[in-house]
């Protein structure tokens, strides 16, 4: 998994081949996006996030197909705006609510995930 911050793109590749492309929207500039080579560590089909925990207000219910890759950092679905291609997030990678099941339902555990600018 490929994730441009410049172009707020995910690409999904099985070896140089693309599978899938979409629009995402990252964190803010007052909540970044961490950048490096991770590996997705858990996986649920639906959450909870409680940002209160980490001193952000924010409390958003059945986040759908969530896939953490580091620390709190995850790609997961995003019901609540319809705004992708531009920043709007606390750090995760947003993406539409369908494109984040095809990703979940792609992936697994341990599927590198290359985020940049």
């Amino acid at each position: 998994i490929d994730v441009n911050l410049s172009t707020q793109t995910l690409n999904a590749f099985e070896g140089n081949k693309l599978v899938f492309s979409t629009l995402i929207s990252s964190g803010l500039p007052a909540y970044p996006t961490v950048t490096g080579q991770f590996r997705i560590y858990l996986e649920y089909q639906i959450q909870t996030m409680d940002g209160r925990t980490l001193g952000y207000d924010y409390v958003v219910e059945d986040v759908p197909w969530v896939m953490y890759f580091f620390e709190d950092y995850a790609i997961h679905g995003a019901y609540w705006h319809n705004n992708f291609g531009y920043p709007m997030s606390h750090g995760c990678v947003n993406m539409s609510v369908a494109e984040a099941k095809w990703i979940y339902d792609w992936a697994s555990i341990g599927t590198l995930v290359n985020v940049h600018y």
